[in-house]
């Protein structure tokens, strides 16, 4: 009678084995699921950048206002009819 559930306990373990470790088994399953996840929330990430840059040279295309904010803040132009004063920052 012992020699039966050897037997029998191993043709289960045989079994399973494919299932749980195998190529296409549960534990290759949740790798496979957790790299879809991070590469889901990289790709929405690279979206909502893509539609920021995308939104900006929307606006550097169509309007002069963009360009002057840009060249203002990046390069430090002043209009014609301004003056520029400069304070000294106190730490």
């Amino acid at each position: 009678m012992r020699w039966p559930s050897i037997v029998l306990a191993l043709l289960v373990v045989v079994l399973q084995y494919p299932l749980w470790i195998g190529k296409g088994g549960w534990l290759r399953v949740w790798e496979v699921e957790k790299q879809l996840t991070a590469s889901r929330e990289a790709n929405r990430r690279l979206e909502q950048r893509n539609s920021s840059l995308e939104a900006e040279v929307r606006d550097l295309k169509t309007g002069y206002e963009a360009v002057e904010e840009r060249a203002r803040f990046e390069l430090g132009f002043t209009r014609a009819d301004e003056v520029f004063v400069q304070t000294p920052q106190t730490r």
